[in-house]
């Protein structure tokens, strides 16, 4: 018996599409292949219109530069370290984020290592075995002192940058928070008639939450105002929560500034279990501006923080290291006070 053969043919997988090269893109732009490898090397000295064609094509053919490839040619590695720590908390997780960016608009790779900061050896371990492989350069991000020390006593054998917010230093930009932004709190509190503030701080291991505090109590001076204790907790919600249920007594304050939103939200959270009003009784303020603030009951007054300014920042540092070249300038713009219903007027007593 015979059969009629399928008019379609054999089925068949569909075709891979093949990735762009320089060729398509010169083809595509009306330039030579040679211009546009110029123009992924960064020189300068092409024509503004040319460059435009260029920009335009290697966008619409989505090309993406083959760093290995790339790497063979000229002997250089095209891929970044980064060490860092504590990757579930906001801040340092936004400045990776914005550090793998800058660098892949760079043309390199970001690896990212997490490490244990409560186990010293891992830290020697995971710093070994990253040195070792074949790297253009490490990005060390440093939020904790112990973290700050291994990387300092580290023999990187490739050009490296330790990022870390140095106690007190005015020219770092992840150090505006403090400078810049915790003043911008309490004078908004002092604004809404408060006079007695109490700060929920980080742990001290971080010098973030050491800056933080000495900017609480400086602001506290400036505006004439009356600090009625420090309390601390280690960023998560859980400790925010702690730092009032676990008190016998609340302090006599009309208002709290707290060192990250997660532990503001743990406080609001242990505040009214306590009987108290979030703003009439009491007002709240966080640092952060994460994207549930705007949503918590009441929405949180907040420090808006460019964290992926200062990863790119960072990735600046350490690209003018590796390219032997001047640092191209990142503008990292300032926290931004957001106020939202956690503050009101103090109450009258």
């Amino acid at each position: 018996m015979s059969t009629s053969a399928d008019p379609t043919g054999p089925s068949r997988a569909p075709a891979k599409v093949k990735a762009a090269t320089i060729y398509d893109v010169a083809q595509a732009a009306g330039v030579s292949h040679q211009t546009v490898s110029r123009f992924l090397t960064g020189f300068e000295g092409i024509r503004p219109a040319t460059r435009e064609r260029v920009v335009q094509a290697l966008d619409d053919l989505g090309y993406r530069p083959n760093l290995t490839a790339r790497s063979l040619k000229s002997g250089q590695s095209h891929r970044i370290g980064a060490l860092t720590h504590e990757i579930s908390q906001v801040g340092p997780a936004r400045i990776v984020e914005g550090a793998s960016i800058a660098a892949r608009e760079a043309g390199y790779v970001l690896d990212i290592v997490s490490l244990d900061t409560r186990n010293p050896l891992a830290i020697e371990e995971s710093l070994a075995l990253i040195t070792q492989h074949d790297l253009a350069g490490v990005l060390a991000l440093a939020v904790t002192d112990e973290m700050t020390r291994a990387f300092e006593a580290t023999s990187f054998r490739v050009p490296a940058y330790v990022a870390s917010e140095t106690d007190g230093a005015e020219d770092d930009p992840r150090g505006m928070l403090s400078r810049v932004g915790i003043p911008a709190l309490v004078a908004h509190l002092a604004g809404l008639g408060h006079r007695r503030l109490v700060h929920i701080a980080g742990p001290t291991i971080w010098s973030a939450a050491r800056n933080r505090i000495r900017a609480y109590d400086a602001a506290i001076d400036a505006q004439g105002l009356v600090s009625a204790g420090i309390l601390h907790g280690d960023w998560s919600a859980a400790s925010g929560y702690r730092a009032i249920a676990e008190l016998t007594d609340l302090p006599d304050a009309t208002a709290y500034v707290v060192a990250n939103d997660q532990m503001a939200l743990g406080a609001m959270l242990a505040l009214k279990e306590r009987g108290l009003r979030i703003p009439d009784d009491i007002s709240i303020v966080g640092v952060d501006d994460i994207p549930e603030a705007a949503y918590f009951d009441p929405p949180l007054t907040t420090l808006r923080n460019d964290f992926e300014g200062q990863g790119r920042a960072a990735v600046s540092r350490l690209l003018a290291r590796i390219e032997r070249s001047e640092a191209v300038p990142v503008l990292v713009p300032p926290p931004l006070l957001v106020a939202r219903r956690s503050s009101g007027p103090a109450p009258q007593r």
